[in-house]
């Protein structure tokens, strides 16, 4: 008897295993078959540094006078740009994060006469799309937002006589891409801190959003709060190194630090204002890794400060572990400069966890539009016709194979605007100025209203 039972229990047993084993498949076909299973990503897929085979250093330009705060900046016209290269990447990285925003609609569906809830997956690559013609451009006034907007970069406070660069919005391909409505922003922005850390080009993206989230309109509501983040005008500084202003309504920080390589500096020996500084590429800003417990968006930017003429004007020495770099393939701008973003770009993905709220977003290369020489040879960009070489991206991949490559395998998001402002030639400064200098162009930054407005947009959509 003990036996026939211990035998009817291993039958039931098989029973339960043969059903259990049938149930799984089922589900399994279920769910092959089912459009909204997605692959769950990793990111945490490793990368290796840049060989420095086929990558070229960046021509030596010549520099520019130190200011007094112990960094170079060109206000009106930036050095050329290192030529941008290809990263190798490890074998086992398979996930290719591009410009694409994933999100989930909820729709009610209606099934046996109950509601049921359900969603709808929908992909969006915000960098393909085209360029239209739009009465409603721009958001703000050409002559106004003085209050946030840099003379310099007011071109309607020049001498240029055509603005029709103002007429256009960006559409991307088959997805919305809502209105940018500055009430509804900062509705959406409230009780939060964004954050640009970058170069003059992401100050002209910061005075842009100022722009945008005032309609540039005289705001005396808006707090200057730099204090509170030590953004001040130190003694003997022409600038502070960054601005901070709040929305009290909504309780709104928009926030911007000078960052140009996005390195760590050093300098040397503190006590002598000529000493050389260490910039330390595997070592992300000291005012970022303080701050960073503050923001809930922050907007990376860098690529045209990587030169000789730059280095050589702030003297910038590149360390990597403490010390002054010994590797002749790392010494070389390209070189250095992918290091230094994939550094920083890690470390961000690192401390993701640990930030929750946290949206981090690397903006791609802002493009030159220098001809028949550079910014301080004699090139040009007069071109006043818009989207003269055409109107639209058509390619999936970004034109900024470095930032893209970075930020591949992590949580850090890409914010691509490479290809869609290389179709915006004539929106540059040009030779125009406030006060006429004959023979100098300015083809990196933009007229504001102009392209930067453009990136926040995109920008808000994604946040």
């Amino acid at each position: 008897m003990k036996g026939g039972n211990y035998y009817r229990l291993r039958g039931r047993r098989l029973s339960l295993t043969l059903i259990t084993v049938l149930f799984t498949t089922i589900l399994l076909w279920a769910c092959e078959k089912n459009n909204f299973v997605t692959t769950l990503l990793s990111g945490q897929d490793q990368f290796t540094w840049p060989s420095s085979e086929s990558l070229v250093d960046a021509a030596d330009n010549s520099s520019n006078s130190l200011t007094a705060n112990g960094h170079s900046e060109d206000e009106s016209s930036e050095s050329s740009s290192v030529e941008e290269t290809r990263i190798s990447l490890e074998k086992n990285v398979e996930i290719q994060l591009t410009n694409v925003t994933t999100s989930h609609v909820p729709q009610w569906t209606e099934s046996d006469g109950d509601k049921t809830f359900s969603t709808k997956k929908k992909v969006c690559n915000y960098a393909k799309g085209s360029w239209v013609a739009d009465n409603q451009r721009p958001f703000y006034s050409g002559s106004g937002c003085q209050q946030w907007l840099s003379g310099m970069w007011a071109c309607r406070l020049t001498q240029r006589t055509d603005f029709s660069y103002e007429g256009y919005r960006w559409q991307p391909k088959d997805c919305e891409f809502p209105e940018f409505e500055r009430s509804a922003f900062l509705r959406r922005m409230q009780d939060k801190t964004i954050a640009f850390i970058g170069d003059s080009l992401g100050r002209q993206q910061f005075q842009s959003l100022m722009c945008m989230a005032t309609g540039g309109e005289v705001s005396p509501e808006v707090e200057d709060i730099g204090r509170e983040y030590d953004l001040v005008k130190h003694r003997g500084s022409i600038r502070p190194d960054g601005w901070v202003y709040r929305f009290p309504k909504t309780n709104t920080t928009i926030l911007y630090y000078w960052s140009s390589t996005l390195a760590d500096l050093v300098p040397i020996n503190i006590t002598d204002p000529t000493t050389d500084v260490a910039m330390h590429l595997d070592r992300p800003p000291s005012f970022m890794r303080k701050n960073l417990h503050r923001f809930d968006v922050l907007v990376l930017n860098t690529g045209h400060h990587w030169n000789r003429g730059k280095l050589r004007a702030n003297r910038w020495v590149m360390y990597v572990n403490g010390k002054p770099i010994e590797d002749e393939g790392l010494a070389e701008l390209a070189n250095a400069k992918n290091f230094a973003v994939y550094s920083v770009t890690r470390w961000l993905d690192s401390q993701l966890s640990s930030h929750p709220r946290l949206k981090v977003f690397f903006r791609t290369i802002s493009p030159r539009h220098f001809l028949n020489g550079d910014w301080n040879s004699g090139g040009s960009c007069d071109n006043t016709t818009p989207l003269k070489g055409g109107s639209e991206v058509v390619q999936d991949k970004s034109r900024d194979e470095v930032i893209e490559g970075a930020v591949r395998g992590t949580r850090v998001k890409l914010l691509d605007i490479t290809a869609l402002s290389e179709l915006r030639d004539e929106g540059h400064i040009s030779r125009y100025s406030v006060k006429a200098t004959k023979g100098v162009n300015d083809c990196l930054h933009w007229c504001l209203p102009g392209i930067p407005d453009t990136w926040n947009e995109l920008l808000a959509a994604q946040v």
